[in-house]
C-alpha cells in the first residue's frame, strides 16, 4: 500500500512517499505553499499519478503533547484536504522530526544551504517512516 507523508509548514510542504509495499519512505519533493486550492491540487496530482492509498500528515504537537498554534493550522489544512480527497488521511505526532532531520543532515556533512533545500522532504520522510514502522509493529 503506497502512502504519502506530508510535513506541512507555513511556506512549504515536505513530501515523502512509501514504496508499493509500504515498508520504506523516501523523500520526494517540496511544494511551495500558494493557496489551499493550489496546495491541495499539487497533492492530488501526486496521489493520482502514484496511486497513493493513504496520506499521513505530521501534527506538530508541543513538547507536552498539546495542540499549539502550528498544530491548529495543520489541523485546518488536514480538514480542508479531507474535503478534496477520497483516500484516508491520518495525522501523526511529528515532534522534533525537523530537528532530527537537521541532525542527520549535519552528521552527513551536508552544507547549510543544501540542508535548507532538503529539510522539509527529510522531515516528511521521518514522519512517514515512523508511521509505517508503527503500523507494522501493531500488526505483528
Amino acid at each position: 500500500m503506497r502512502m504519502l507523508g506530508l510535513d506541512v509548514g507555513d511556506r512549504r510542504i515536505g513530501v515523502a512517499m512509501s514504496d508499493a509495499l509500504g515498508l520504506t519512505a523516501q523523500p520526494v519533493t517540496v511544494i511551495e505553499r500558494r493557496t489551499l486550492a493550489k496546495d491541495a491540487a499539487a497533492i492530488l496530482a501526486l496521489v493520482d499519478s502514484h496511486h497513493v492509498e493513504g496520506i499521513v500528515v505530521g501534527l506538530p504537537l508541543t513538547l507536552r503533547g498539546a495542540e499549539g498554534p502550528q498544530a491548529k493550522k495543520v489541523t485546518v489544512f488536514v480538514e480542508a484536504l479531507r474535503r478534496r480527497v477520497t483516500i484516508p488521511i491520518q495525522t501523526a505526532d511529528e515532534r522534533l522530526t525537523t530537528v532530527q532531520g537537521e541532525r542527520t543532515l549535519i552528521a552527513m556533512d551536508v552544507p547549510r544551504q543544501k540542508r535548507k533545500e532538503v529539510i522539509d522532504r527529510v522531515a516528511a520522510q521521518l514522519i512517514l517512516q515512523h508511521y509505517l514502522d508503527t503500523q507494522r509493529d501493531e500488526q505483528a
